[in-house]
């Protein structure tokens, strides 16, 4: 089984070799910008994200589109929050929410699979938590230091190590979904290398 994982962002590249190291699944990576669409559906701009990167490499590929979205400010960042955080930031967001009692949020994920043997196939995860106060730790990317999963510990996503965030991340649940379909494909997908 191959196919290309396409991304940019190297701390999303991390915790996806974290997550398939254990599976044996044969993949490589492409550091490719796909073409997002203003959309507020994680879903449509992922299904356009994988086309736009088929397209380009024409091979079985993946990719992923997350967002924060925060009850208090009507579900914003959302579909925006790679662009918010970097405009705003983490700071910006704590100033958007200093009189705000509702700090709940859920961190979601959507993965996008396409070759032309499987058609569009789509997974999804989420996580429930709140934000911080003030930011955390040292370790994640984005609105990490200021989110605190409900299934955790009282830790943000940037104070825990690599391997905790991914058992209980949006991400993390996401990529668990297109790992069991993955795996459970009959025949390997053709994959014919552009190199």
């Amino acid at each position: 089984m191959r196919f290309t994982l396409v991304t940019t962002n190297k701390s999303k590249i991390e915790e996806f070799i974290d997550i398939f190291k254990q599976y044996n699944l044969k993949y490589r990576i492409e550091l490719l910008k796909t073409k997002e669409i203003q959309s507020t559906d994680l879903k449509e701009i992922a299904k356009e994200s994988v086309i736009y990167a088929y397209n380009i490499l024409r091979e079985p590929v993946m990719v992923e589109d997350a967002g924060l979205f925060i009850r208090s400010l009507k579900g914003f960042p959302g579909p925006y929050s790679s662009y918010v955080y970097s405009t705003v930031g983490v700071i910006g967001i704590l100033r958007l929410m200093s009189d705000v009692t509702d700090r709940s949020a859920v961190f979601q994920s959507v993965i996008a699979f396409y070759s032309p043997y499987t058609g569009i196939k789509l997974f999804s995860g989420e996580v429930n938590g709140i934000i911080s106060y003030e930011p955390k730790g040292l370790g994640g990317f984005g609105f990490d230091p200021i989110f605190i999963p409900e299934e955790g510990d009282g830790r943000t996503f940037a104070e825990m190590e690599i391997h905790e965030k991914n058992k209980i991340s949006h991400r993390g649940r996401a990529a668990m979904k297109f790992i069991e379909w993955v795996t459970s494909l009959k025949s390997p997908l053709p994959y014919v290398s552009m190199e």
